[in-house]
């Protein structure tokens, strides 16, 4: 055994010098000492081992008397020791530490009784060597149970009662001694028996009665109706109402909840005050939002809610973030939310004042890695905030996956375990367990600012949805159910048994609140809502846009006066900072470009861009996979001392006034992080939030957070977001993976100007898409294929004058420079992106004066107007459609029928009434991997679009 702590603590008493020392004779002569010291040293593990010669090399250092001396106890000071009661010591002070480790193992956890404590040796005090005859002996034990000595009966019955009752603790994987400590004074003792007076034990009855009441009701009222119910997890609803207390009272004012499908209509009404009638409005198929408010809307059991509640005179805001049935996903949302609130409140140090509260179902805890993905960001300085109290709403069953299939740990949780959270199991049939247990969570995350997991052990009473028949593939388990009583009535018989709250009064408790529900459901037929709450609170000023046409745009042009200072602060190092001579070479030339006001590189367009909207106290955050240096070794935003490592952020050192920009490079997670920057996005409208992928098709790692809340969000659950996706893209010969973005994915879900997609070819156009994301007075996701190879291209560089003198973005750029007469042009080649430059330079290199380019730099919302304006001149040309993806992939399937439509309001001005695919043929993969093969067809699909 490993003994380690154990050792550690018996030193400290009065037998410290004998047990270091003995040790130490045992280590030269193992035969020179007792037998029973002996076969007790030899029984350590390495790690005990190591703790005492540690002790005997320092502070213990063995004396030759010392080998003989017999120690004293602390109680007398001078009677004599025998050799038993230091075994007994030291072995009564193991055997604790083993029930600390694995007392869990034995606890009573399944309210149904289907998993019996099994029985570990290690919590057998035969293992140690004590028999009956030797129970009830006094033990020195040195305050570790918080008594001096204990006999061992004494001892068992603690520690069974601390660790292996209806509350089970994993503590003793922690690192930090204070963290365990904490752990073990507030267990030990089992102080949950006694913690609640009769008025708190009639509160959780009457939360117990709120959450059972309702699910009976709908199950009456609405029968066959799909709702995910909480029936046989109730529990829950006390849990939520202990943690939402204790976290008002130690000063959070704002919780995020995120939770999937299973009892969210109960949490809406329960714990976040959705009306009962709003409620059963939408069950009998009314809308969530009023009739003037766009969307589609979304099922009951994924929408949220909000609300403010008063918990002893503390204001507390609870959200419940809307989510999909992609269980999950909501996490890193959840958290990012946090962030946000946190920020906006100025909360950046002790990060305590907003709370995420996530639940879970046991399968998809144990089995959906976007859990790991969020647990991992949780002490990353970018990411952290201050720790999430996780609630596992334990069923013992996935759908129809048992345990056994579902995970290969002991239990569900045990992902927890890789960033140190404490894990509290408890039995959800004990309520007052339950809410004790809440309370240590809270608390303990208030005091360490970490994670905390509460394994709620429950069932499921009905199969997956309320329709569904379990006992096809789980009789044994629901022929348990069947069998078993309520959480609630088994409560109440307890308390009107102990005499608490009368079974009287327990009834009344109940036909109340079904008088209650009663009222709401005949309200609910006449009941409208008035207004939405999607643009209140933070989001106050600003609209919703659904205009298709989306074709106005705001200036976004800022003063030459503040671009140079902006440029200046950019190219300027602090004095003695020792910078990498290449950085110096590069701020050089960023000083060059800003004082001629020409040569502005795509990574300069865009620090101006970020630099504007600070000066405009606008806050910028920057997160993905090494943002910071950027992939291609262009951005550059953090400069490194190279003698020190010390960071500096140019663009926080414009002026003193300014708003600050946060850059982090994210753990490797596209999921989690993406996740996360929505959430922050959702919360502070007024921070410009990007998200880069190191490469754009990293995005495929994180296609659920695009699919069901970037794309849809806003339709399904009215909650806008502005965040920015950059993605590099473009094909260069870097083989399947380093190419494409996957444009043709976001084109896909782009609908009812749910938000933009850009293939930007100028750092001027990039310049006043940032700018415009906060310019405008409402808030859309906006996806840009940011180039690689342009980043350094000669020919793509923008001046200063394009971000200044009234600009503003260009959805479409036409030639500036006439090809020849318009009538003259014979062909005009649509194309977006970095084709552009390979299809310009070989036009220049072979004189061709008779092909327009036009370029198409935003797809969605697609351009009409402006496409219309820049084409209309060439009446007697062949409209073709240029782009370097395969014809599967890219903009094509999406520009077709558009272009052909704005050809059609030409009418008869134009020849063309269609245009020309010119690209890679259609293809399985992205992109070759040979760069012979790439050259090819690169160079072949060019000179086809130019007609040569």
């Amino acid at each position: 055994m490993a003994g380690v702590d154990i050792l550690a603590t018996a030193m400290n008493g009065g037998n410290a010098a004998f047990i270091a020392n003995l040790y130490a004779r045992w280590v030269s002569a193992p035969d020179s000492v007792d037998p029973d010291f002996a076969a007790l040293f030899a029984s350590l593990g390495d790690e005990a081992k190591s703790v005492l010669s540690d002790a005997v090399g320092a502070s213990w250092a063995p004396r030759p008397n010392d080998f003989t001396t017999v120690p004293t106890t602390a109680e007398t000071g001078s009677a004599p020791v025998s050799r038993q009661a230091t075994i007994d010591s030291i072995r009564a002070l193991m055997f604790i530490r083993a029930y600390r480790v694995r007392g869990h193992l034995e606890a009573d956890l399944d309210p149904l009784g289907l998993k019996r404590p099994g029985h570990h040796p290690e919590l057998d005090p035969a293992s140690y060597g004590f028999t009956e005859a030797d129970m009830d002996r006094p033990i020195f034990i040195d305050m570790v149970l918080g008594r001096e000595t204990a006999t061992m009966r004494e001892i068992i019955g603690i520690l069974r009662e601390s660790y292996c009752g209806k509350i089970a603790v994993e503590f003793m994987h922690i690192q930090d001694p204070e963290q365990k400590s904490w752990i073990q004074r507030r267990i030990e003792g089992a102080p949950w028996r006694n913690a609640l007076s009769p008025e708190g034990k009639r509160k959780v009855l009457q939360h117990l009665t709120e959450a059972e009441g309702f699910e009976t009701f709908c199950q009456r009222r609405y029968v066959g109706t799909k709702r995910f119910g909480l029936e046989g997890a109730e529990s829950t609803i006390p849990a939520l109402h202990r943690i939402i207390e204790t976290a008002a009272r130690d000063g959070v004012s704002e919780i995020a909840i995120g939770m999937p499908h299973r009892g969210r209509l109960n949490t809406l009404v329960n714990i976040v005050k959705k009306p009962f009638t709003a409620l059963f409005s939408e069950f009998g198929g009314e809308s969530f939002k009023p009739d003037a408010v766009q969307g589609s809307g979304d099922v009951k059991y994924h929408l949220g809610t909000s609300t403010d509640v008063s918990i002893d005179g503390q204001q507390v805001h609870l959200s419940l973030q809307p989510n999909p049935s992609h269980l999950e996903a909501v996490d890193p949302v959840v958290v990012g939310k946090v962030r946000a609130r946190q920020d906006m409140a100025g909360d950046t140090s002790g990060r305590r004042s907003v709370m995420g509260v996530l639940m879970h179902g046991d399968a998809a805890f144990a089995g959906q890695g976007l859990v790991y993905e969020t647990l991992a960001m949780s002490q990353l300085i970018g990411y952290r905030t201050g720790g999430t109290i996780h609630i596992v709403v334990n069923n013992q069953i996935g759908f129809t996956t048992v345990p056994a299939h579902a995970y290969s740990g002991l239990y569900c949780t045990d992902v927890a375990k890789s960033v140190q959270s404490p894990i509290l199991h408890v039995n959800g049939d004990d309520p007052e367990a339950v809410v004790f247990v809440a309370q240590l969570a809270t608390e303990f995350r208030q005091q360490f600012a970490v994670d905390v997991v509460i394994d709620l052990v429950c069932y499921r009473r009905h199969g997956h949805n309320e329709t569904d028949e379990p006992a096809f593939t789980q009789p044994l388990m629901y022929q348990a159910i069947r069998a078993r009583k309520t959480t609630r009535t088994l409560y109440a018989e307890r308390l009107a048994a102990e005499g608490s709250v009368s079974t009287a009064e327990s009834d009344k408790m109940h036909q109340d609140f079904v008088a209650t529900l009663e009222d709401a459901y005949k309200a609910a037929s006449g009941y409208k809502p008035n207004k939405a709450d999607w643009l209140e609170g933070h989001w106050a000023g600003l609209n919703s846009s659904r205009d298709e046409d989306g074709e106005t745009e705001e200036p976004t042009a800022i003063s030459l006066e503040n671009l140079r200072a902006i440029g200046h602060a950019l190219a300027t190092p602090p004095e003695n900072f020792d910078l990498n001579p290449k950085i110096i070479r590069q701020l050089e030339a960023k000083r060059e470009a800003i004082e001629t006001g020409a040569g502005i590189d795509w990574a300069t367009g865009e620090a101006l861009g970020f630099g504007s909207l600070l000066l405009e106290g606008h806050r910028v955050r920057l997160s993905g996979e090494d943002c910071q240096r950027g992939t291609f070794s262009q951005r550059h935003a953090v400069l490194v001392d190279q003698s020190n490592q010390h960071e500096y952020v140019p663009l926080n050192n414009i002026r003193d006034d300014q708003a600050k920009i946060e850059i982090f490079n994210s753990l490797l997670s596209e999921a989690g992080v993406l996740g996360f920057e929505y959430g922050y996005s959702v919360a502070d409208p007024r921070t410009l939030v990007l998200w880069e992928g190191q490469f754009g098709d990293f995005a495929n790692g994180a296609q659920v957070i695009i699919d069901q809340f970037i794309a849809a969000g806003e339709s399904k659950w009215l909650r806008m977001s502005g965040l920015t996706m950059l993605l590099p893209h473009g094909y260069e010969g870097q083989g399947p993976e380093h190419s494409s973005a996957r444009p043709e994915r976001f084109l896909q879900l782009c609908a009812e100007n749910n938000m933009a997609v850009c293939n930007i070819t100028t750092p001027a156009n990039y310049f006043h898409a940032l700018r415009r994301q906060l310019k405008r007075n409402f808030r859309k996701p906006l996806i840009i294929m940011t180039p690689k190879s342009l980043l350094r291209h000669k020919l793509a560089v923008s001046t200063l004058d394009e971000m200044s003198n009234g600009s503003a973005f260009r959805t479409v750029i036409a030639e500036i420079d006439a090809i020849g007469s318009a009538e003259q042009v014979r062909r005009v080649v649509i194309c977006s992106g970095k084709v552009y430059y390979d299809l310009l330079a070989e036009r220049r290199d072979r004189g061709i004066a008779d092909v327009a380019i036009v370029r198409l730099e935003q797809f969605y919302p697609f351009p009409k107007k402006a496409l219309k304006a820049a084409i209309e001149m060439y009446g007697n040309a062949e409209i073709v459609w240029c782009q370097e993806e395969p014809e599967n992939m890219g903009g094509w399937h999406f520009v077709d029928r558009r272009i052909e439509h704005v050809l059609e309001c030409l009418g008869d001005g134009m020849k063309a009434k269609r245009p020309v695919y010119v690209g890679r043929t259609s293809a399985a993969s992205p992109a070759t991997g040979l760069a012979k093969t790439h050259a090819a067809e690169q160079a072949a699909l060019v000179k086809q679009a130019l007609g040569v």
